[in-house]
C-alpha cells in the first residue's frame, strides 16, 4: 500500500531529529526547473534545494555521468590515486586562479578548512600570535562550531558557546571599522562576497577595495566563502573577480556536484606550501562519484556554455524583477546579481512562500522579510516569466498579508 504524507510526517515525528520545519509538501520528480508532487501537481523551482541543484533536476548529461560512474567504483579513499579528482581541480584552478584544491563534502567542511589553514599559514611562518579572524556582521559561514564561531546571528550561535575565541565582528561596508579591527594579531578574514542568508546583500567596491587595501598592508589573508554565490550563479565564475578581490582561500560547495554532496577549498600556491601531510584530510571527500558530479558540472558552466547563458537569464531576471517593483509598493528592496537576488518586503515574507507555494511556484523566505531566489542555473527566460507572473499574482493579492 503506497505510503501518504501524513504517513512519511508521522514517520518522521517518531524517528526523525526535529531541527527543521518542513513545508507540508513531498515531491517525488522532476525535470529541469520543475517538481512534481505526489499528487502529479507541477511546481517552477526557484528554490533549486537552496543553490544546489545548479543544472535542474535530473538533467541528462548529470543523470547519464552517474549512471555511468555506479557501474564502476564510487569510492576508494584518499589513501589511493584516481582520475578524476585532479580534472577536477585543474578546472577549479583555471577558473579562480588558486592553484590547489582540498575536496570536501559540504560547504561548513570547506570554511573549516579554510580557518585551519589560515592558522596553519601563521604557525608554519612561526608567528603564533596571529590566531584572530575577523568578519563581518550579517554573515552565515555553516553550521559547524568553527563555521559557526565566524557566523553572526546570535540565534545560532548562543546555545553552542563558547565558540572558537578571538573572532571579531565589523559592520559590512564599514571601510573604518575594518581598518579598525585589523591587527597584527589577526589570522584572516572571512567574508561572503554576497551575504546570502541574511538577505542578499552584495559588499561594495568600496569596501572591497579596503579589504584587499589592508590585506596588503597587513598581510592578513582572506577567505572567501562564495558557497552560495559562486561557481557561475551571479554570471561570473567567482564574485569576489566581479568585486577586485583577491582571497587567498575560497570556500564552495552547493552548486559543484548538482546534487550529490560535494565541497571544496580553493588554496593559493603560498598557503599550500605551509600545510603538511596530515594536516587535513576527509574519508568521503573526493570520491569518485562526486567528482564525476562535480566534473560534469564544470564542463557543462564552461566548456558547455552555462556561464554565458547565466548572463543573458541573469539579466532578464534583473529587469523583469525591477519591472515588478516599479508596480507592487510591496517591494522595498531588490538586491543580487545574476541568478541570485533578494525581494526585501514591507512585512513578514512567509505569508507569499506559502501563497506561491500553492500557486505553483517554490521561493524561499530569509532574513524574515527577504524573498530569496535561487532557480537552477539553467533556468529559461519562459521559465523566469513564468514564475514571476505568480510572484506578481501573489503580491498583487491582498489577502496575501500577515
Amino acid at each position: 500500500m503506497r505510503s501518504t504524507l501524513k504517513d512519511v510526517q508521522e514517520l518522521e515525528s517518531r524517528h526523525i531529529l526535529q531541527v527543521y520545519r518542513r513545508l507540508p509538501i513531498e515531491f517525488v520528480d522532476g525535470e529541469g526547473c520543475q517538481l512534481f508532487d505526489r499528487d502529479g501537481h507541477e511546481y517552477l523551482d526557484l528554490v533549486s534545494g537552496i543553490g544546489v541543484t545548479s543544472l535542474g533536476h535530473k538533467h541528462p548529461d548529470l543523470v547519464a555521468a552517474l549512471i555511468e560512474q555506479t557501474k564502476g567504483l564510487l569510492h576508494i579513499s584518499n589513501l589511493y590515486y584516481h582520475s578524476l579528482q585532479g580534472q577536477v581541480a585543474r578546472h577549479l584552478a583555471e577558473l579562480s586562479g588558486l592553484s590547489r584544491v582540498f575536496f570536501g563534502n559540504s560547504g561548513t567542511e570547506a570554511v573549516e578548512a579554510c580557518l585551519k589553514f589560515a592558522r596553519r599559514y601563521w604557525h608554519t611562518k612561526g608567528d603564533t600570535t596571529r590566531t584572530k579572524f575577523i568578519a563581518l556582521e550579517r554573515s552565515f559561514h555553516g553550521r559547524t562550531l568553527g563555521s559557526l564561531s565566524v557566523t553572526w546571528d546570535e540565534q545560532y550561535r548562543k546555545p553552542f558557546s563558547p565558540l572558537l575565541e578571538g573572532v571579531t565582528f565589523v559592520p559590512p561596508n564599514d571601510c573604518s571599522a575594518l581598518l579598525t579591527a585589523v591587527s597584527r594579531s589577526t589570522a584572516a578574514i572571512i567574508v561572503e562576497p554576497i551575504q546570502g542568508e541574511a538577505g542578499v546583500y552584495p559588499l561594495t567596491p568600496a569596501f572591497a577595495e579596503t579589504i584587499e587595501e589592508v590585506c596588503q598592508q597587513t598581510g592578513t589573508l582572506l577567505i572567501a566563502d562564495e558557497i552560495q554565490c559562486g561557481l557561475g550563479r551571479t554570471g561570473y565564475p567567482f564574485y569576489y573577480s566581479a568585486l577586485g578581490l583577491k582571497p587567498k582561500l575560497v570556500a564552495i560547495g552547493k552548486a559543484l556536484g548538482g546534487g550529490v554532496p560535494v565541497g571544496a577549498t580553493l588554496v593559493s600556491e603560498d598557503v599550500a606550501k605551509t600545510v603538511s601531510f596530515g594536516d587535513h584530510g576527509s574519508t568521503f571527500g573526493g570520491n569518485l562519484l562526486a567528482c564525476r558530479a562535480a566534473l560534469t558540472f564544470l564542463n557543462k558552466l564552461v566548456a558547455g556554455g552555462l556561464l554565458t547563458q547565466i548572463g543573458r537569464t541573469g539579466a532578464h531576471l534583473e529587469r523583469m524583477l525591477h519591472s515588478i517593483a516599479q508596480k507592487q509598493p510591496r517591494i522595498v528592496a531588490l538586491r543580487g546579481a545574476g541568478l541570485m537576488w533578494g525581494i526585501e518586503l514591507d512585512s513578514d515574507a512567509a505569508p507569499v512562500v506559502e501563497a506561491a507555494l500553492n500557486r505553483g511556484l517554490l521561493i524561499n523566505r530569509t532574513a524574515g522579510t527577504v524573498l530569496r531566489l535561487l532557480p537552477p542555473l539553467t533556468i529559461t527566460e519562459s521559465e523566469i516569466d513564468s514564475a514571476l507572473a505568480i510572484l506578481e499574482s501573489v503580491l498583487a493579492d491582498e489577502r496575501v498579508k500577515v
